[in-house]
């Protein structure tokens, strides 16, 4: 195999852009034969839906939303066209949240990532994420046989069971959150037991900060990350580059203010709304609730879909306030009716055994009148007053915070 998994990853970013959205259509067509996509939609035509701005008016579905719609229309929320039986298998994350398995090769998108980071047909991988219930052994698992290796179903923990398997197996590669290969490096050090035939590892489901990913390196395990959820299987993944994460195949990626369905200005934190373009589960402008930014430019891996910078922090800044609950919708609804401000922060802390609020509003030309008008929406808006402060232009952070709870 060469260096790319196909030449999907190396097209011209136009082409793509054109081909998803000659996709998508389609799509939407059949999502529409689902009930609850059928009342979200509306009237749309599916057929005006063809590029990004097209798309940014339909609206978003929040993952936060799905248990409560879950219950209310079990089991998918009257989001699935297609029946239950006609899915390979049917799993369950906390919420609850059900999610199918399709039954076609690679369901979950993944060989792709295993193939970036150095996995290929013959090897043999040591798949340590939970194959009960929940899909993540089943994403990893599925990925690595679709690209042609063999699969060791470990599970996490159980270390002694696992030095045998490897001893016995030799696996080159390893898949599993980042904290579990260093509990594993550890107790083999400490046993004596030889794991050194793992040379190249795909993590995720965790942290995997510089440090630990030094010393895991420092091992002799070159590990890469991937960015994905139940719902959707691998959505980005780190390649030989190292320089953030470049988005999957198949995949439509917005990044909008927490909050609403409006995209960022280009290089802003916001977050992650993924369009999936699978007829039998189709997302539409799924809101997965995570933090990130588009990388400008080519990777220097050469492939040249849209990069991200990894995941920065959870969007539901959903915080209470004197007993009420405060939420980026609301800061959204300011900026709306005060367009001549910039970014914008609510900071909530403590003077002395109450609650403050403070909205920090960038704006060009500071004036006691807009500060009044401010605080009077302010209070319109959130059914709270608060202090206003007016910010020079580019003085907030850049990290898609809109409620900072400091207390």
């Amino acid at each position: 195999m060469t260096e790319h998994y196909d030449t999907l990853e190396t097209r011209d970013p136009a082409s793509r852009e054109a081909d998803l959205f000659a996709r998508l259509p389609g799509v939407l067509r059949k999502a529409m034969e689902a009930p609850a996509y059928a009342g979200r939609l509306g009237d749309i035509d599916p057929a005006q839906i063809d590029n990004r701005a097209a798309l940014a008016r339909l609206p978003v579905l929040r993952k936060s939303d799905l248990p409560a719609l879950h219950r209310a229309t079990p089991p998918f929320g009257g989001f699935v066209p297609a029946s239950p039986g006609s899915f390979a298998r049917l799993f369950t994350s906390p919420g609850p949240i059900f999610e199918p398995e399709g039954a076609q090769a690679d369901p979950w998108r993944g060989a792709r990532a295993l193939h970036a980071v150095g996995f290929r047909p013959g090897d043999i991988v040591l798949n340590t994420f939970s194959y009960h219930l929940t899909p993540g052994g089943f994403i990893f698992d599925a990925s690595a046989r679709a690209l042609g290796c063999a699969v060791i179903p470990a599970g996490p923990g159980n270390t002694e069971a696992q030095f045998e398997l490897i001893e016995a197996y030799r696996p080159v590669g390893y898949s599993g959150t980042p904290d579990f290969l260093k509990i594993l490096l550890d107790a083999a050090s400490s046993a004596g037991r030889d794991v050194s035939s793992i040379k190249r590892a795909l993590v995720s489901g965790a942290a995997f900060p510089k440090s630990l990913q030094g010393e895991i390196k420092s091992r002799g395990v070159d590990a890469y990350q991937a960015f994905g959820t139940a719902d959707l299987g691998l959505i980005a993944f780190e390649t030989p580059a190292r320089e953030g994460m470049t988005v999957n195949e198949g995949l439509i990626m917005e990044i909008v203010k927490p909050g609403t369905g409006d995209p960022v200005a280009e290089g802003d934190v916001g977050e992650i709304v993924v369009t999936s373009l699978d007829p039998h589960h189709p997302w539409i402008r799924l809101a997965i609730g995570d933090l990130t930014a588009a990388l400008p430019g080519k990777s220097p891996c050469g492939r040249t879909n849209m990069r991200i910078r990894g995941w920065m922090g959870r969007a539901d800044q959903t915080t209470k306030v004197k007993g009420m609950f405060v939420r980026p919708e609301q800061v959204a609804e300011i900026a709306k009716r005060h367009p001549e401000l910039g970014r914008l922060r609510l900071v909530v802390s403590r003077a002395g055994e109450s609650d403050v609020m403070t909205l920090r509003a960038e704006c060009a030309s500071p004036s006691d009148a807009l500060r009044d008008q401010l605080t009077s929406t302010l209070r319109t808006i959130a059914k709270l007053g608060g202090n206003v402060e007016l910010v020079s232009a580019g003085s907030l952070p850049n990290d898609g915070k809109v409620i900072a709870d400091e207390r």
